[in-house]
């Protein structure tokens, strides 16, 4: 039952040291032994160090689950390895071609980029297990480029630029690779409203009545018009036909196109032996998913190939544009590598997008594209200097972890990625699998590893092992179980109604008789109050604390000695154990010693500077020096009262025998003492107060000190403001009075001005009636 920690007592377990970090929990248990397991199965689902015993005569059978254990301490107690059932994760390699060094040639099709080509996984839940891909990009290996270009109206001068592009590119890239085929697409948008111009008289001419260019094509979404190949001269001759056309808004459905040239393998020609190159030239934004709404669209992009007779895309009106994510998938599937050729305003853009695209590149093209053939060479070298890893079907109940090794040789903690390399480096990827559980009895599952843009692969198959071998033998109505139950793994299942560990004895059979082979001693409680007895024999309950065991279940490992809460000074966290508790005591292990295992029989930390035991000056318990000389000091009786007495300030005192000190430390602390020997011998010191240091300011008060200072300014200045706000207003007003004094001055004395006179009606009326009588009116 005594139980040592393995990694102490065993060396070659050190590689399993996580694994051994849980093999006690708090308090010291054993997580194997206290989780109730009543099958192998669900013994070896409590942790992958668990292991079960499948021998028929093993253990205690008073001791409850005692076959549940680890695998050492199994053999400890007699089970024989052949009956342990404990399965470990790992690996096998079902085909493992070598790397080659040279892609184009006789050879190609066997040429080889990543290692190894196809491995099987068995897992056991919660065990790791670990394997290496090594991936090498090979020289001179085949190049199909396939260029598609955006032919709206503003890319009018790069058509004229590249006319002659096919040529002077394959000159370009002949120095790269010896194999080198070359392709031609065009996009320009979907000829539906509110994207293109639909009125009858643009369906010909998008252009007609545009001053600046009055001539165009009619607007097409993508049209493939070169399939790949060696004859560079059919690309400037399609390129010399080519015309610009129109569409109405900024944005380009230039992500049709790209989908399009993605799965529309055997028209574009695409070959398996070959690195996929797809040029994206535009001077714009593209359309999105959910952008097709706008005209009507409401069909999401099926992620198919829909080229008519004509190599045209016939189902631009028919779908919305593709998302980000089927792009992206698409891309990937059919191994390709997008490089967006786009404007310079646009480049932050696209730069965003190739973080959302795997194996995507942009580059800046100028206005009329003149820079399109290194920008090319570029983007090649750019995408030859970089490996990344895909994982594709990634079952849900596995856990993968990759490191990647680049070519310093330093390993990379979850990094899948190397860049900055030369072609033919090799580099390598530690890539971790752990099961979180068991599927359903007879599952299968894989997965696969892909280099970004590369044909190449590694096929994973994973099987689990959640089964034991011991099941297969299983027997009902067994003459093992008194014919009264399974025996299945070393143990038997009794019916309902049987008890016993062979089902020898049948419920209501406990008389006082039988209890009485269940008591320690006579007086004492059956089972020592903590089992049940159970045909003549004590069943041990279960404890949180830890295990209860023993004939009499007197037992237990959990009820030992202490230190700092710790059972027998277990350390676990340090990966440290002084010791097991068995039965109530602990004992140590090897270098350690005391009731609850503290004190350390290890003499190397009392090691001084010399070499000696506490310099010769005092004697090492429990790992630690006690000094014994008079005046030594220090971890390892290094220091001598003495000679720091005479580094200190001495003083007199009114006491002969005494020497008052002052001694000030690294930090500027003054320290106040005495210092007298005994008649013995022994140094007295004596501290007369505590250290007085240089205390720092308080952080709040400096900050409430600054704060009011900066009020006090403000009010202050205010005060100063309104002052000669204040003052300049007083004068102000004196300058108006002054004026309105002499303005009164100059009406009362000015000649020309005179009093208005006041108006009366009536003698108006009177003045004409006398008019009228004058000129012989009424008399």
């Amino acid at each position: 039952m005594w139980n040592p920690c393995p990694f102490t007592r065993h060396p070659a377990l050190l590689v399993y040291i996580v694994l051994e970090i849980f093999i006690h929990s708090v308090g010291g248990l054993n997580v194997c032994m206290s989780g109730s397991a009543t099958s192998c199965e669900e013994c070896l689902l409590i942790h992958p160090s668990c292991a079960w015993c499948a021998q028929e005569d093993f253990g205690q059978v008073r001791t409850l689950n005692s076959r549940c254990d680890f695998s050492q301490n199994l053999q400890k107690r007699g089970c024989d390895a052949p009956f342990i059932e404990s399965p470990r994760s790992g690996s096998s390699l079902l085909r493992s071609k070598p790397l080659s060094s040279k892609g184009s040639g006789v050879t190609q099709y066997d040429v080889i980029q990543i290692y190894p080509q196809k491995i099987s996984l068995s897992l056991r839940p919660g065990d790791q297990t670990s394997f290496e891909v090594q991936v090498r990009p090979v020289e001179d290996y085949p190049v199909d480029l396939y260029y598609l270009m955006d032919l709206s109206l503003s890319m009018k001068d790069d058509l004229d630029t590249i006319r002659n592009l096919g040529t002077k590119l394959a000159e370009e890239m002949r120095k790269l690779t010896s194999n080198f085929r070359l392709g031609f697409g065009s996009f320009v948008d979907k000829n539906i409203s509110p994207f293109s111009y639909t009125a009858p008289k643009y369906q010909d001419n998008p252009c007609n009545g545009y001053k600046l260019f009055s001539n165009c094509v009619p607007t097409f979404d993508f049209r493939h018009l070169l399939s790949l190949t060696d004859k560079v001269d059919r690309f400037n001759e399609e390129v010399q036909k080519q015309m610009v056309s129109r569409n109405r808004d900024a944005p380009e459905g230039g992500f049709d196109a790209i989908l399009q040239a993605a799965v529309c393998k055997e028209k574009i020609g695409w070959r398996k032996e070959a690195y996929h190159l797809l040029v994206f030239a535009t001077d714009d934004i593209p359309h999105l998913a959910l952008d097709g709404k706008l005209g009507g669209l409401v069909h999401p992009h099926d992620g198919q190939c829909h080229l008519n007779d004509k190599n045209e895309y016939s189902a631009a009106n028919k779908m919305d544009y593709p998302s980000l994510a089927l792009l992206g998938e698409k891309l990937a599937e059919n191994n390709i590598f997008l490089i967006f050729a786009v404007t310079k305003r646009h480049y932050v853009l696209y730069k965003n997008l190739t973080a959302l695209i795997p194996g995507t590149t942009v580059e800046i093209l100028d206005q009329d594209s003149k820079n399109i053939i290194q920008l090319i060479v570029n983007a090649y070298n750019n995408i030859r200097s970089k490996v990344e890893l895909s994982v594709w079907d990634h079952p849900e109940d596995l856990n993968l972890a990759l490191t990647a090794t680049c070519q310093d040789g330093q390993p990379l903690t979850g990094l899948r990625k190397c860049a900055d390399l030369k072609i033919g480096d090799t580099v390598s990827f530690n890539v971790t699998v752990d099961a979180r559980g068991c599927p359903p009895k007879g599952t299968r599952k894989s997965f696969t590893i892909r280099p970004v843009g590369f044909k190449d692969r590694l096929e994973v198959s994973v099987d689990y092992h959640c089964d034991c071998r011991c099941t297969y033998f299983t027997k009902t109505n067994s003459s093992r179980c008194n014919s009264a139950g399974t025996y299945s793994c070393g143990m038997c299942r009794c019916e309902p109604g049987h008890l016993g560990v062979r089902c020898e004895c049948e419920e209501g059979e406990v008389d006082h008789q039988h209890l009485s082979a269940c008591r320690e001693a006579e007086g004492k409680q059956v089972c020592s109050g903590r089992g049940e007895c159970s045909c003549n024999q004590c069943l041990c309950y279960e404890s949180e604390f830890g295990k209860i065991y023993g004939t009499f279940c007197e037992c237990d490992d959990f009820s030992c000695a202490r230190h700092k809460g710790i059972l027998c000074s277990g350390k676990m966290k340090e990966f440290i154990c002084h010791g097991e508790c068995h039965c109530g005591e602990c004992k140590c292990h090897a270098g350690y010693i005391g009731d609850n295992c503290n004190c350390s029989t290890e003499t190397t930390s009392c090691v001084s500077d010399d070499g000696k035991i506490c310099s010769g000056r005092g004697s090492c318990v429990c790992g630690r020096c006690q000094c014994t000389e008079p005046g030594a000091f220090g971890d390892t009786c290094e220091g001598d009262r003495h000679m720091w007495l005479q580094q200190a300030s001495q003083y007199e005192t009114d006491d002969s025998n005494t020497v008052q000190c002052v001694y000030k430390t690294e930090n500027d602390c003054v320290m106040k003492f005495t210092y007298s020997e005994h008649a013995n011998g022994q140094s007295i010191l004596t501290a007369l107060k505590e250290p007085e240091c240089a205390v720092a300011p308080n952080a709040m008060t400096v900050l409430l000190a600054v704060v009011g200072s900066i009020l006090l300014m403000g009010i202050v200045l205010l005060a100063l403001w309104k002052l000669v706000i204040t003052i300049h207003d007083h004068r102000e007003f004196a300058r108006f009075q002054s004026a309105r004094s002499r303005a009164r001055y100059e009406m009362a004395s000015n000649p020309v001005y005179k009093q208005s006179i006041p108006f009366h009606p009536m003698e108006t009326d009177f003045h004409m009636h006398s008019i009228k009588s004058c000129n012989g009116g009424v008399h």
